[in-house]
């Protein structure tokens, strides 16, 4: 089996490399390689690499420069998941693809499931849901996972952000009443494998099948709270970087006291009971994942 993944440099299409790699030749493709605001390179790409599977983590992730760059943003999450969702309805290969929490708006008290109504209150949610329908209607054969608040020692991240300003200041103010739950990428690329492996060994797909999932860490925490266990995690590491802030120097704000360029919505929590349930998983705790990330990050200081 031969599949194409592209974003490999961006922190979900690092860890991607290693987990499809047991299911055949892997074809990778960067940014610098494979620009997506470009379809009709795209589509020779696809053609020329002919692949069984397509693994698209490549994405306009600029949340508040999305909202200045609506073109762009379009250009690479809506038309370049609906190019790629083309070929392979041609083709009779697999989509797996990424989309995000944000396509919600937040109202909902609840984790949001599959089912829900989207609703997104921002370029980037909008771009992505765009992006989801593209596929839909193209009526190739797709799987597409919607995750939250991804975080890796590869690529920018909050927990990298935080980590800058842990080490450049005394205290510091973080939004406190958005809640949602970080996402390990390297549990996005072992669910990713699982799902495949799993759909290849008994539960394969028809024709045209298309599936949403949801794919997220467990467990509820606040922007704020989540910035607490970055800086306790990494001081518990001996992690040089965190050495200036205390945990308890992090103080809460509400969203209105740090306005930015786009509307975040309150609640992005995710349900993630029907991908448990159609492939007999349990989404971990984040938490672990974030102990090791600082665990990587202590031995790349030490230049291992």
């Amino acid at each position: 089996m031969k599949l194409l993944l592209l974003g490999k440099d961006g922190q979900v299409g690092w860890q991607l490399q290693r987990s499809l790699a047991p299911h055949g030749e892997v074809v990778s493709f960067g940014h610098g390689e494979c620009d997506l605001a470009q379809s009709s390179e795209l589509r020779s790409l696809v053609r020329r690499v002919a692949p069984d599977v397509i693994v698209n983590a490549a994405a306009f992730t600029a949340v508040d420069r999305a909202e200045q760059e609506p073109e762009q943003a379009m250009l690479i999450n809506a038309i370049a998941p609906g190019v790629l969702a083309d070929e392979m309805a041609l083709s009779g290969g697999l989509l797996i693809h990424y989309s995000t929490d944000y396509v919600f708006d937040g109202q909902k008290s609840g984790a949001y499931a599959e089912g829900d109504d989207p609703n997104p209150i921002n370029v980037y949610g909008s771009s992505k849901l765009a992006g989801e329908r593209a596929i839909w209607r193209s009526g190739a054969k797709a799987v597409v996972f919607r995750t939250s608040w991804v975080f890796g020692a590869r690529g920018s991240n909050f927990v990298k952000t935080i980590l800058r300003l842990a080490q450049e200041r005394d205290s510091l103010d973080v939004v406190a009443d958005q809640f949602g739950v970080p996402t390990p990428a390297a549990l996005i690329a072992t669910v990713t494998g699982v799902v495949l492996a799993m759909l290849r060994q008994g539960r394969q797909m028809g024709a045209g099948e298309q599936r949403i999932y949801h794919l997220s860490g467990a467990g509820r925490v606040s922007w704020h709270e989540f910035a607490q266990e970055i800086v306790f995690f990494a001081k518990a590491a001996g992690l040089g970087s965190a050495q200036k802030l205390q945990p308890d120097m992090i103080r809460a704000i509400p969203s209105e006291a740090y306005p930015t360029l786009a509307a975040r919505p309150k609640n992005s929590r995710l349900d993630c009971s029907r991908l448990e349930r159609d492939f007999d998983l349990l989404m971990p705790d984040w938490r672990p994942y974030l102990q090791r990330m600082m665990q990587l990050l202590i031995l790349k200081q030490r230049g291992y």
